[in-house]
């Protein structure tokens, strides 16, 4: 029974180190994995888990990208670490709409439209947008390509983009990266600040999550957790590795086109067997 549920978390891990880094929707994804895999374990720890198992996720960026988010490295010049600094007040700039509407609306949102209609629908929705953006910017380059040239005024409207991640099955990644692209930073700019961004967010949004649920855990809860922490962690390094290498000569177009499929997906399923 104990070693069946940390295969369980094994495979929790994998899903979330994967689909939280691609545009794809974790939520949609964690959606269907539920449906026919569950942890044998309380619903507030359920809760409390699929939050938690993010800062596996996180820690990925955090070693990934160490040395570029780091202002106190001493291989850096002072101009190098005043740049590095102005990276960490953009991410402060686009976090705060949806800091302030994800404390005062997640609840509800999550009671109003944490269904499968809603993440089917946005997997489609946001599937199609990604084809429409990519087609529409065919040839064309984003004027961003560093983030000395990402303003904060460009910082603030992507964090707006974010807030759209409020509502399952939208994808976090997704509504950045897309939004970012919008206003007209290259992908790779787009991504990175997508990464960004995910820090503080992630951290918070755990860090609520381990309040509410308590920091009492049962053996077999906390090496659940820990393992599902641990595998996103090592599957996140490859997710991000992977979709920094893809978009250097790749657009998000496959990207829309499986969320497209799966959100068909999700519809049929649950309207042959729900």
């Amino acid at each position: 029974m104990f070693l069946i549920e940390l295969l369980k978390a094994v495979f929790l891990g994998i899903v979330e180190g994967i689909t939280e880094w691609l545009p794809i929707s974790s939520t949609g994804h964690m959606i269907l994995v539920e449906e026919f895999m569950q942890l044998n374990a309380t619903a507030a720890f359920k809760e409390m888990f699929f939050v938690v198992i993010q800062l596996g996720a996180i820690m990925a960026v955090v070693l990934l990208f160490f040395h570029k988010l780091n202002p106190f490295s001493l291989r850096k010049s002072k101009l190098e670490k005043k740049e590095t600094m102005s990276i960490w007040y953009k991410v402060i700039v686009g976090v705060i709409p949806a800091a302030v509407l994800g404390l005062l609306f997640d609840d509800w949102l999550n009671e109003q439209f944490y269904n499968y209609q809603t993440v089917a629908i946005m997997l489609i929705v946001y599937g199609i947008l990604f084809i429409v953006i990519e087609n529409r910017n065919r040839g064309r380059y984003g004027r961003v390509t560093s983030f000395e040239a990402l303003t904060y005024k460009t910082a603030f409207l992507i964090g707006m983009f974010q807030v759209l991640s409020l509502i399952p099955g939208t994808s976090r990644s997704g509504a950045t990266i897309l939004g970012a692209i919008i206003l007209g930073t290259s992908r790779f700019i787009a991504a990175e600040y997508s990464f960004f961004l995910s820090i503080p967010v992630m951290f918070g949004a755990s860090a609520l999550k381990l309040l509410k649920f308590g920091l009492t855990f049962t053996q077999m809860e906390m090496y659940i957790l820990l393992t599902g922490m641990i595998v996103a962690f090592v599957v996140s390094i490859i997710a991000i590795k992977f979709l920094l290498g893809y978009i250097k000569n790749n657009d998000f177009k496959a990207f829309g086109w499986y969320r497209i499929i799966l959100g068909i997906l999700v519809f049929g399923y649950f309207i042959i067997f729900g």
